[in-house]
């Protein structure tokens, strides 16, 4: 039986080295070696990943790559791609990377070769964005479809949603204006609210759902359909004109009543927040057309194969899942900010947060024992000019050190592309790559980046020495976007190795909506209370009900 990580030499050998370089500060390791940014950059596609700027020396990669290959990660990795079940506590693989596979590649998993059943979805997906697109596909009325509402929650929304987002200069024209709306709390504000903007003749719904079961997204389908029937009536074909069902469970999409020909499917090995490659993508695809989706889906790709083939000195996945581990476990920073210098990419930190804490999120390894080490980092951040405005005060003069990763493209060609690269919008992009540049700076070298220093009140000191990573695109393009998007999937599945997890699985998701049916009979009157409730949950409930607490 193999020791306990942190029993393991590698790690203790890059304990003792932590000790070593704790005390150095950027701004003296800047200081001291011209040729740092040279060393510590890497570039692949169109992406370049700085890391100048986090707190490593030139002894701290290999002893990283040591753990690494101590872990296990090229077998790791080599099971990832083989199909294997690397998800043990659901008994699955994990093959989202297999969704983005060219259409002239095989993959075999137990003698089936599941690209065939890929391609085949991505046909159906394909027809259903031309008939939308081109007006063919009328609501029950007639009309042609002018809004589509994507229904779903977490990786059935946050991915679709920061995807589409991100790629709006990438809408090609239509016949007719077409707008993708997304609905996912469960609250029901969002969804009423935006039907009162839609016009139901003219409304196309999607829900996705892995399971079909999900209560937040089949309330608010629920919604949407009652929405339907009372503005339109209850017409023949109704259902078949205004839904579509994306799924694994076929059956419940049927009982449902979504026709046959309006169901996408998923399979099992899927992940939902790994899944906007897949028909959960049907709002980009919808969005931005096919050929852009499936340069979407090329660029993840090309940084799968990048993944896979590349040293890891090179490799920009495991360089950035093995610089989180240095700076979670060796470094103790327990915070990551995201900060995106591109208005687009505005839904980009929400979309990391579920990937990266409800994948890493986990304090039992994959032998069903408690560990005691941290693993995934509290992930959070806005686009870089709003959070200047908000929590850099604490990044920059308070007492938590944290990460950052600067996320920004160098250019905007697509809008010159267009005719639309004014003046005014090219002289803002300047600014927020000023910014990014400056903030990153400010961060690292403290007051080594300010002019005078020593004479400015200590109220007015920066301390620096706060590590960061700087991910430049040449500019953003489905194909880049998906790079990034696979960049982090598989950053995650790098330092899940590291920590011997289960990256695949969310069981404390779980437990959750379990527990809430009960509240949900309590609050309905089919329960006269909560069983086992304690004396809060009691209370709450008791003041909800009108009852004295």
């Amino acid at each position: 039986m193999s020791s306990p990580l942190t029993e393991k030499a590698s790690w203790r050998a890059l304990v003792a080295h932590a000790q070593e370089v704790r005390g150095a500060h950027l701004a003296d390791l800047f200081a001291g070696d011209a040729q740092r940014f040279v060393r510590l950059h890497r570039a692949f596609d169109s992406i370049l990943f700085d890391f100048s700027k986090q707190r490593v020396v030139e002894a701290t990669l290999p002893l990283l790559f040591d753990l690494a290959a101590e872990q296990g990660l090229a077998e790791r990795m080599a099971a990832l791609f083989a199909g294997a079940a690397v998800n043990p506590s659901e008994g699955r693989a994990a093959m989202h990377w297999a969704l983005r596979l060219p259409s002239e590649r095989t993959c075999l998993v137990a003698g089936e070769d599941i690209n065939l059943q890929i391609q085949a979805e991505l046909q159906r997906m394909d027809g259903i964005v031309q008939k939308v697109r081109s007006g063919q596909w009328r609501g029950v009325t007639g009309e042609v479809i002018t809004d589509v509402v994507n229904i779903g929650v977490g990786g059935s929304d946050l991915g679709p949603l920061m995807v589409t987002e991100a790629l709006a200069d990438w809408r090609p024209s239509t016949a007719s204006p077409l707008h993708v709306h997304f609905a996912s709390t469960m609250d029901g504000s969002q969804v009423s609210q935006l039907l009162g903007g839609l016009n139901p003749h003219a409304t196309l719904f999607i829900i996705s759902s892995k399971s079909f079961s999900t209560i937040d997204t089949l309330s608010n389908a629920a919604t949407a359909r009652g929405w339907l029937e009372r503005e339109l009536g209850a017409l023949p074909g109704l259902l078949d004109c205004h839904f579509i069902g994306v799924s694994a469970a076929a059956e419940r999409m049927s009982e449902w009543g979504i026709a046959p020909a309006n169901q996408l499917a998923l399979w099992d090995w899927v992940g939902g927040r790994f899944s906007l490659w897949s028909a959960i993508g049907l709002p980009i695809a919808l969005s931005i057309g096919m050929p852009a989706f499936r340069e979407l889906l090329a660029g993840a790709h090309a940084m799968d194969e990048h993944f896979r083939q590349a040293p890891w000195a090179d490799n920009l996945p495991v360089l950035l899942g093995l610089i989180g581990v240095w700076n979670t476990n060796m470094l103790g920073i327990n915070a990551h900010a995201v900060l995106p210098y591109d208005g687009r990419l505005k839904e980009l930190p929400n979309y990391l947060e579920q990937l990266e804490m409800e994948s890493n999120g986990k304090s039992v390894n994959l032998a069903g024992e408690s560990i005691d080490y941290a693993t995934c980092p509290i992930v959070w951040g806005t686009i870089g000019p709003n959070a200047q405005h908000a929590f850099y005060q604490l990044l920059h003069q308070g007492t938590e050190p944290v990460t950052c990763d600067f996320i920004v493209p160098a250019r905007r060609y697509r809008e010159a592309q267009h005719g639309g690269a004014t003046a005014e919008l090219l002289a803002q992009h300047e600014l927020a790559l000023a910014n990014c540049l400056a903030q990153s700076r400010l961060l690292a070298l403290g007051d080594g980046a300010v002019k005078d220093a020593a004479s400015l009140p200590r109220n007015r000191r920066y301390r620096g020495n706060q590590p960061s990573s700087t991910l430049l695109l040449d500019e953003l393009t489905p194909h880049s976007l998906g790079a990034l998007i696979a960049l982090y999937e598989h950053k995650v599945f790098v330092q899940s190795v590291i920590w011997e997890i289960n990256p695949f699985d969310q069981w404390g998701v779980e437990m959750g909506k379990r527990i809430a049916v009960d509240a949900l009979a309590c609050l309905r009157g089919e329960l006269a209370e909560l069983p086992g409730a304690d004396a809060s949950s009691a209370g709450l409930l008791a003041r909800i009900l009108g009852e004295s607490a």
